[in-house]
């Protein structure tokens, strides 16, 4: 055999150079679906005698599978903070301080990110796999055959039902934490309970209420918002429908944590703590 012939049966080398530009290409595109998706689904927000039924329902299946670990998780949640912020400040003799740390990383920080973690991970799970299945068995299709626009009619009310519920999660999770709090602040370390809740209202503001609420209105909408694009674009079979679900609340909870910093960055800028 000839050298000639000998090189043309040698297998390509593998090329590496356009791995990159594939990765970012791929994320953009995946990226632009996830704006196009939401963003349509937010567009008929105005027609809802649409989707109204729906969303009641979305509300109530959320809530439902939400609640019980919410408060599995807010009240150890605020005792843990309680018990470890009173060990420190027993020794500077400041534990009526504790009330106020307590309730401050709650409200700011804990409630929304716990509310949106267990959307993104119960709710928005639940959403992708009911989405997904759709898919999978071309009842999406179906529906645009009829003339129905399926993110009109599956997006737009889990939207602003994800997002609702976790406002009222987010409400949950303060009042729970702050039960737990006092719980091991005032029984356990034997603070008084005057002592504990005019701590917890002397560096609370009312700014601070208001742009929780909205932090858990924004990362409930945007759990719900990856739930119901991974779920329409997922691979066909159920492996695919269950790796929709696992990237689903992987990517859910890294926008969110970023959302966080964001709006948190915000908020101090525009509203700084009180002193």
């Amino acid at each position: 055999m000839s050298a000639a012939a000998g090189h043309r049966l040698r297998a390509p080398r593998p090329s590496w150079a356009g791995v990159p530009r594939r990765l970012l290409f791929g994320w953009l595109e995946q990226a632009g679906l996830l704006f196009a998706i939401t963003l349509e689904g937010f567009r008929k927000t105005w027609d809802v005698r649409r989707w109204w039924v729906e969303w009641i329902e979305q509300c109530w299946f959320i809530a439902r599978v939400t609640t019980l670990p919410v408060m599995l998780i807010a009240l150890p949640l605020g005792g843990t903070i309680a018990l470890q912020v009173g060990q420190i400040v027993r020794q500077i003799g400041a534990e009526s301080g504790t009330g106020a740390t307590v309730v401050q990383a709650l409200v700011t920080q804990v409630a929304p990110m716990a509310a949106a973690l267990l959307i993104s991970g119960a709710g928005g799970s639940a959403i992708t796999s009911d989405i997904g299945s759709r898919r999978i068995r071309d009842e999406l299709d179906a529906m645009e055959v009829m003339g129905i626009n399926p993110v009109h009619r599956l997006v737009t009310p889990r939207l602003w039902a994800a997002s609702t519920v976790g406002v009222m999660l987010c409400s949950l999770i303060i009042l729970a934490g702050i039960a737990g709090g006092f719980f091991f602040n005032v029984i356990r370390e034997g603070v008084t309970p005057g002592s504990y809740f005019d701590g917890a209202t002397s560096l609370l503001q009312l700014s601070d209420l208001l742009i929780t609420l909205f932090k858990a209105w924004v990362f409930g909408f945007i759990a719900a918002a990856v739930a119901c694009w991974k779920g329409m674009t997922c691979r066909y079979g159920a492996s695919g429908v269950g790796r929709a679900v696992n990237q689903s609340a992987v990517v859910a909870a890294m926008l969110v944590f970023a959302a966080n910093y964001v709006l948190s960055t915000l908020a101090y800028s525009l509203f700084p703590p009180r002193i």
